[in-house]
């Protein structure tokens, strides 16, 4: 799997022996000390300077200086090496040397005497899917020899095309990475089997064009109304934080229909008034920030942990109605408008940034203003789902595809693209907008806390693409997320 790839094949030269050696002999481990890495380097070089020829005195490259490559090897339990394979951010031009979450994988070799029968190759390369994913890759790719395609096509690779390379015919494959597709599916696609016996009568599930959306028009009145639960193990685990959230995430909600929120309601469940007190104070705290009265709910001891709120919110008087999350068509271009200041939160690293807790009450107050400023055709706030898979929900209930362009996305410096395209972001919107609208927003100026930026496309089809700076567009979501269909 690389730019030259030796495997269990006689490589160049006359046949040979090899020498039996139990195959479950060697286990694939990272290269962690001096003389791992000098052992794989010397096998890199014998077999690429002196065996094949395809370099002059040393292979050696900058992605071997790299800080951020990875080297696994194949070792037995003598401490001898059999082979080796390294990952790294992709070296490609257009990623400017920055980590969008497209790694590569290059130089896997196995010594001439292991080639046969041992696996060491297949093993090395399954190895390296496994970490490139563990290190949070949407992307993994590598350029092989044209005559290894059979190998990556039996380990599950896509062959994307043919190049040339050093004089020799190769081949570009791809890795599938599962990762967003597994997220929606513990997240969101059971939804619409579940909630099939709610969409009766003309407001059901928020009613013809709002079928989907977290909030919901309440019919008769002026008002949008939400409710989200907090999963019962950060409850337990972190109750202030979990209070605050339960604010957090509904006031997302309502502001992602342009509404302003004008009143919660709270539920809790807690083992005794202590704990209670605790995850009151963090909803209390977070009610006051954001300048939302509490007017009322339930509170029970003596049961496990729990906590849901529902907001009441008002459309802004800048719109004229709430926005929906379905409201997108093709060719609408996408946008991405978040909070990128803060932090991972202390716990949940890579699964929650924390944008809003060090905010002061008036730069919260004005994320409020973010949706009514873009005036878009659609929003969604990006939820547990993550932002490829809130986009994949907003496309869904446009009745359309989503393509995500990875590198425009805006992401902090402390998360890496991959998990900031999976995790809850804190603040985050994206919306849908006429072509023609450019980078310009119709109604208003948004806040500076936020930064924003179009980065994608409503298209014909179903799931969400992300497309990459070579032009290469993967499948990240492969059908409807959540099954309730157009709104």
């Amino acid at each position: 799997m690389s730019e030259l790839l030796a495997h269990e094949v006689v490589l160049t030269g006359a046949p040979r022996h090899t020498r039996h050696v139990d195959a479950e002999a060697y286990v694939v481990v990272p290269a962690e000390t001096l003389a791992d890495l000098e052992a794989y380097r010397r096998l890199r070089r014998d077999a690429f300077v002196h065996e094949q020829g395809l370099f002059v005195g040393s292979d050696a490259d900058e992605v071997d200086e790299d800080p951020r490559t990875r080297v696994l090897v194949a070792r037995t339990g003598e401490g001898e090496v059999l082979g080796g394979v390294r990952l790294h951010p992709s070296t490609h031009p257009a990623c400017g040397g920055r980590d969008l979450g497209w790694w590569s994988g290059s130089r896997l070799v196995v010594a001439p005497d292991a080639r046969l029968h041992l696996g060491v190759g297949a093993a090395l390369v399954r190895a390296a899917c496994a970490t490139a994913e563990e290190a949070g890759a949407l992307r993994f790719d590598a350029v092989v020899q044209a005559q290894n395609a059979v190998l990556f096509r039996r380990l599950g690779w896509t062959v994307l095309g043919e190049t040339e390379l050093l004089g020799h015919p190769h081949v570009r494959v791809d890795w599938p990475i599962g990762r967003v597709q597994r997220l929606v599916e513990a997240t969101k696609t059971s939804l619409a089997d579940l909630l099939q016996g709610l969409a009766g009568g003309p407001a059901g599930l928020g009613g013809a064009g709002f079928v989907g959306d977290d909030a919901s028009p309440v019919p008769g009145a002026d008002l949008v109304a939400a409710c989200d639960a907090i999963l019962p193990a950060m409850v337990e685990r972190d109750p202030e934080w979990a209070g605050w959230c339960a604010v957090l995430v509904n006031v997302n909600d309502v502001a992602a229909m342009g509404a302003l929120p004008v009143g919660l309601l709270d539920a809790v469940g807690a083992r005794d008034a202590s704990f209670a007190r605790r995850v009151l104070r963090g909803l209390t705290d977070a009610a006051s920030a954001f300048g939302v009265p509490v007017l009322g709910g339930h509170t029970q001891l003596g049961v496990p942990g729990a906590l849901s709120v529902t907001a009441l919110g008002r459309p802004h008087p800048s719109l004229p109605g709430p926005v929906p999350g379905g409201g997108g068509s093709p060719g609408h271009r996408l946008r991405v408008t978040a909070d990128l200041s803060g932090g991972w939160r202390p716990g949940y690293t890579g699964r929650q940034w924390d944008s809003s807790s060090h905010r002061s009450a008036a730069e919260l107050r004005s994320l409020l203003d973010v949706v009514p400023a873009l005036a878009p055709t659609a929003a969604k706030d990006v939820s547990m789902a993550g932002l490829v898979g809130t986009t994949g929900m907003l496309a869904e209930a446009s009745g359309c595809r989503a393509v995500l362009d990875v590198a425009d996305v805006p992401t902090p410096d402390g998360a890496s693209v991959g998990d900031w395209l999976t995790c809850f972001p804190g603040f985050a919107m994206v919306t849908a907008e006429e072509p023609a609208r450019g980078e310009h927003t119709a109604h208003g100026v948004l806040p500076d806390v936020v930064t924003t930026s179009t980065c994608g496309d409503l298209v014909a089809g179903a799931g969400v693409g992300l497309r990459w700076p070579d032009g290469v567009i993967t499948e990240a979501v492969h059908t409807a997320v959540t099954g309730l269909g157009a709104a």
